[in-house]
């Protein structure tokens, strides 16, 4: 005969339906370091690490109903419990920047704030951190240290910190995918957007399969064809529907195949403001950068020149961030040229 509950079962946690926070509350925080990091990032639980290995939640569905279109679309990747708290986590620990740039179009120089922070870890395929000191960059084919200097003169590139990486590995091992980069947008509320774009640049090589993911609050994802010639007299044109997907926190779609070269993608402003997360919604993309160009760009357009913005939870939204001792090492943030001025916005 089944036990009956009682009220107070109701109020006492069930411990098998326990969940171990981000943080792991019973271990001593332990952080990723590098000399080119603001300030040191805290790493994961080891718990949570450990269960991000086990993800997907779900198995990812195809979309590839349309020409040159090719998605897998998690609904979600990583369940709402430990995307809630990942989420969070991220907002408060990662360093962003809000990045400034002018660009010449048509003759007339434009000056453009990125609608949303932003930040970037990661480096291209001709290079790798040196395990034991990964202060230390080495040639990807002969393992001999290189002059950061000189292979990366505008920015120092920055290893993916603990707390990104370990999700890194997990999709991997999930898409069969590699990737060298991770790049983070922060967008704070409806507003801030980012318009269509295809993710087709030259150093992610042919057919680049990216992974993205959403945390926070949902938005929505629109995707539609490029512009295509008329078709050869006596044949009719394709039709392509515009593909919208509701994202929601946990949230993750695989672009891969002839999609960035044949497809747009966008995150629209949306009125109102969510009571959930405060409105906000992380992004996280996970690419595969395969020249020094690709490293270059994604610095110049997710860190800039500066300054560091970081999650203050009392006025509950990005302040600007000054170093205290406390924040050492890497507490100096670094001074980088302003970016090209003839270079198209592109990664979101």
């Amino acid at each position: 005969m089944a036990q009956k509950r009682t009220i107070h079962s109701f109020f006492t946690p069930d411990p098998k339906k326990q969940r171990t926070s981000t943080t792991g509350q019973d271990e001593t925080p332990t952080y990723s370091t590098h000399n080119t990091y603001p300030f040191p990032i805290r790493d994961l639980s080891k718990s949570i690490t450990k269960e991000l290995a086990s993800l997907p939640a779900r198995p990812g569905k195809p979309i590839n109903d349309q020409p040159e279109l090719d998605l897998i679309y998690f609904e979600p990747f990583i369940p709402s419990y430990l995307a809630k708290d990942l989420f969070r986590f991220l907002r408060s620990e990662l360093p962003f920047y809000r990045v400034e740039y002018s660009i010449k179009r048509f003759g007339v120089e434009t000056q453009i704030r990125t609608p949303r922070y932003t930040t970037v870890f990661g480096l291209d395929h001709t290079s790798l951190f040196d395990d034991d000191d990964p202060n230390v960059i080495l040639d990807a084919k002969t393992h001999t240290r290189i002059n950061t200097a000189e292979a990366y003169p505008r920015y120092s590139p920055r290893p993916i910190p603990q707390c990104l990486d370990a999700l890194r590995k997990s999709t991997e091992a999930a898409t069969n995918c590699k990737f060298n980069f991770c790049l983070v947008n922060y967008y704070a509320t409806g507003s801030d957007s980012i318009s269509f774009h295809s993710d087709d640049e030259r150093f992610l090589g042919p057919e680049p399969a990216i992974a993205s993911f959403s945390l926070g609050a949902a938005r929505d994802f629109l995707m539609k064809h490029k512009s295509v010639p008329p078709p050869p007299d006596g044949q009719t044109a394709p039709v392509f529907k515009q593909l919208k997907l509701p994202l929601a926190s946990g949230d993750m779609v695989l672009m891969k195949g002839k999609t960035q070269a044949n497809w747009l993608h966008s995150i629209p402003k949306r009125a109102g403001k969510s009571s959930q997360y405060d409105g906000g919604r992380i992004n996280i993309t996970f690419r595969k950068a395969m020249v020094k160009g690709g490293t270059d760009n994604y610095y110049n357009y997710n860190v800039g020149k500066g300054p560091v913005f970081r999650w203050d939870d009392t006025a509950r939204e990005m302040k600007e961030w000054k170093p205290t001792p406390k924040d050492s090492p890497g507490s100096k943030p670094i001074t980088y040229l302003a970016p090209d001025k003839e270079e198209p916005e592109k990664a979101d």
